[in-house]
């Protein structure tokens, strides 16, 4: 077996991601094999975060006339459902889960608190960060990059419906170039869409690599967390 190139990870999926094929709400044969999944890397030792979006359920942008601070906050309660799905997901084989939510809500979830959340991972434990990062206009990227940061994680894994970043829609452009490595410059100044600016930002200043992939092959976060060949990788060259 390759063996890992990363310790403690940060793990970002879309809520979409969620979905399956049906586009909206969550397929639970699909968590089961996210979950699965995970279990995998816990069973190898590999200390794992996680952060999910609600675009399964709720996009503050469809808001339409909507105040969008309230779409947003909506849109962090969306985060929740998909959290506790996930870790009843994990539970259920075995894998000790706990999620963390960055607006507080003590009968289902524990409040962020960075200490203890290290201290989960370091007990093998899969923290999952819900709510964003409690805060209106922030995307669950910018979530993933600055739980990551705070936990101190090795790597972003940010898993998506394509194999990595392309300078075009490669659903539009059938011609689209795709990038095995690029730089965080790069891709700010490309505006090439990996994370919010944000976020790439974030990840830039803490010198937090990310590998973008895509989460529909089975096995892809294993061989994405051992450095083979896939996706896309950005970081600081």
């Amino acid at each position: 077996m390759t063996k890992p190139m990363y310790k403690r990870i940060m793990l970002k999926l879309s809520g979409e991601s969620l979905s399956g094929e049906k586009g909206y709400g969550i397929d639970f044969d699909v968590v089961n094999r996210i979950s699965s999944e995970i279990k995998e890397l816990v069973d190898m030792g590999i200390e794992v975060g996680a952060v999910v979006g609600g675009g399964n359920i709720w996009r503050g942008r469809n808001g339409g006339e909507m105040d969008r601070t309230t779409a947003d906050y909506m849109g962090m309660l969306a985060t929740c459902i998909n959290a506790m799905a996930l870790q009843d997901s994990l539970e259920s084989m075995g894998v000790v889960t706990r999620v963390q939510t960055a607006i507080e809500m003590r009968e289902i979830a524990e409040p962020f608190i960075r200490r203890k959340a290290m201290r989960h991972l370091e007990k093998g434990r899969v923290v999952i960060f819900a709510s964003g990062t409690g805060n209106p206009y922030f995307s669950t990227d910018t979530a993933a990059a600055l739980r990551a940061a705070e936990i101190e994680a090795d790597v972003i894994l940010l898993a998506k419906k394509i194999d990595g970043v392309y300078d075009s829609d490669p659903n539009i452009n059938k011609n689209a170039k795709k990038y095995d490595k690029l730089t965080f410059q790069e891709v700010l100044e490309k505006d090439l869409k990996v994370m919010d600016s944000t976020a790439t930002s974030l990840c830039k200043d803490n010198n937090i690599p990310i590998i973008v992939f895509a989460l529909d092959e089975v096995g892809n976060i294993k061989k994405a967390l051992c450095g083979e060949k896939i996706g896309t990788i950005v970081g600081n060259f």
